[in-house]
Order: C-alpha cells, then sequence, then structure tokens
C-alpha cells in the first residue's frame, strides 16, 4: 500500500497493466454484473440537471425504468447510490448501444458539448473502486473477468493501471496529488532496481 495524503492506495493500481480494449469487451463494464455504477451524493444534482440533455439518447426502456424508479436508486442494505439497471437487470440505463458496443450516453452528451459533466467518476476511475472511512479513502482494483481484454492490452502496451486512469485520479483527487503519486511510484521502483 502507499498513502498520499489522505489515501491509501493498493499496490495493484501500481504494477498491474490496463487498458480498455472496447473493440473486444464491448463496454461490458456497462452491461454485466447485478448493480448500476456507484454514484456520489454531490453527482446525483448533476443528473436531474442533465437528464433532459441525455433523455433523447436513451432507449425507451431506460426511460420507462427511470420514470418507475428514478434517475438513481439507494441499496437497501448499505444505502450505496448507483445508477438504475434496465428493469432491474439488464443494462445500465445510461447505457446506449452502437456497433454492438455499450458507451455512456452521459460522456456522449458530454463530448458533444451539451454539458459539463463527464460521466459518473466511479465509472471514469474503473477499475478502480474507492471505498470511503472515516479518515482515508481506500483506493482498490476491481478484479473482474469482463476486463480480461484490458489486462491483456495493458500488458502488451506495458501501462500500469495508475498511468491508464491519469485524467480520472486527476479529476477525483487533483493534479499534486497525482503527481506525488508519479513520484511515490518512481521514488519506489528506483528503490527496488537499487536492491536487485
Amino acid at each position: 500500500m502507499l498513502a498520499i495524503g489522505n489515501t491509501l492506495i493498493s499496490d495493484d493500481i501500481l504494477e498491474k497493466k490496463f487498458v480498455c480494449d472496447l473493440q473486444r469487451c464491448k463496454g461490458a463494464c456497462c452491461v454485466a454484473g447485478d448493480a448500476g455504477a456507484p454514484l456520489e451524493e454531490e453527482e446525483l444534482p448533476l443528473l436531474k440537471k442533465f437528464y433532459p440533455k441525455i433523455k433523447s439518447k436513451l432507449s425507451p426502456s431506460a426511460i420507462d425504468t427511470i420514470e418507475q424508479s428514478g434517475l438513481f436508486v439507494r441499496d437497501d442494505d448499505d444505502g450505496t447510490l448507483t445508477t438504475p439497471l434496465v428493469h432491474g437487470e439488464g443494462a445500465c440505463v445510461y447505457a446506449v448501444f452502437e456497433n454492438d458496443i455499450a458507451k455512456c450516453a452521459i460522456e456522449q452528451t458530454y463530448l458533444e458539448k451539451k454539458i459539463n459533466w463527464k460521466k459518473p467518476i466511479s465509472c471514469h476511475l474503473y477499475p478502480v473502486r474507492i471505498t470511503k472511512h472515516k479518515n482515508y479513502d481506500a483506493v482498490n482494483y476491481h478484479h473482474w473477468n469482463v476486463c480480461k481484454a484490458a489486462c491483456k492490452l495493458g500488458k502488451s502496451l506495458e501501462v500500469p493501471v495508475y498511468k491508464f486512469l491519469k485524467e480520472p485520479l486527476e479529476r477525483k483527487y487533483g493534479k499534486q496529488w497525482y503527481a506525488q503519486l508519479v513520484l511515490a511510484v518512481t521514488a519506489l521502483e528506483e528503490n527496488n532496481l537499487s536492491q536487485e
């Protein structure tokens, strides 16, 4: 583990290799699983604000689901906020499909410069998952078999998770935090080389 500010970063984020390969995985992270993407409390007003601009991209079944369950759902057991799944078991309601590849309607609307929010931070950060504790955030790598192609491509390109996720990590924790992370990783690598 590496500590920077009030974050504890797992070694996997520094060592594992990862580059999304949409042509192979088809955006499975937006479709697979038994829950939607985690949301932060401060993202809820953004969903409400931008939904009218996002709505035109969504499927009728996604719109129907949102009208029944809302723009987000809260887990009854632990209170976790997530995006709804289409009819409670399908893809994320904000997933849209192009050439059989799942993409994010929120992000597409952002790329069209119609809104100024890219997408939920948990989606932008994936495969990193953050667990908030009282005094720190645990920043962990989430192992999921739907990302095998991304692991394979990352390994062939020699791109570690933290480098692939530079933009969302800076979005979440700031450029100074990310610069400290890079310095810490460089120091660790130099230390390991000196011990060989």
